[in-house]
């Protein structure tokens, strides 16, 4: 999927890792060799001292390591500790425009929005996009609004509308957004018409007359 020049950064969280049943650091020094944006990589503590340490140890890992913290007292203080040391923080499970108002003014490089699991409840994830953004506007914060928890292709158009920075979605969903019915129709449709024309282009001279 990097070669395709899509992915602009990773985000990774303990589930995922723990699927992978492979090392964390190994996991996030290979990715951050693979992209050149930012990967998340979260804490597994939930007390400061720990959070702290932890998040130290993880941006030791590569230049490119966001730390992610869990929107929480302690999580915040990690935050604020860590941006004043010059390292970037993802505050991630952020459910309610406060928390991400406190969020940016403990210093994140990004705030993480789960719209997709506050639409699974009964609320609306882009309404919760949609005050964010207008909130970062109206005091000029430098926090990035990371949309997470994304479903589908629908709910990448909203949070462009609406003005967010970035989305992290899953490989399946990137392809359910080049993927459309008219492309492949349309495509068919080409290929059958060139090949009634019983031509090949490589094998055609090209350059002036």
């Amino acid at each position: 999927m990097t070669s395709t020049g899509l992915v602009d950064g990773v985000t990774t969280n303990p589930s995922l890792i723990a699927k992978s049943g492979r090392n964390i650091i190994d996991v996030i020094a290979e990715i951050c060799n693979l992209v050149d944006g930012p990967v998340s990589a979260e804490v597994a503590a939930t007390d400061f001292p720990t959070m702290l340490a932890e998040g130290r140890h993880l941006a030791k890992i590569a230049d490119n390591v966001t730390v992610k913290v869990p929107l929480t007292v302690d999580g915040l203080k990690t935050c604020k500790a860590l941006s004043d040391e010059g390292t970037g923080v993802n505050v991630t499970l952020c459910f309610s425009a406060a928390q991400a108002l406190l969020a940016a003014k403990a210093g994140a490089s990004f705030i993480s929005p789960f719209v997709g699991r506050l639409d699974d409840i009964g609320g609306v994830g882009m309404e919760l996009i949609s005050e964010i953004v207008q909130i970062y506007g109206n005091y000029d914060f430098q926090t990035e609004v990371l949309v997470a928890s994304v479903r589908g292709p629908q709910h990448v158009i909203e949070s462009a509308k609406i003005g967010a920075d970035v989305v992290t979605l899953p490989p399946a969903v990137i392809r359910a957004m080049y993927n459309h019915p008219l492309t492949d129709k349309g495509l068919q449709a080409f290929l059958e018409d060139w090949s009634k024309t019983g031509q090949s282009i490589l094998s055609q001279k090209t350059g002036a007359p």
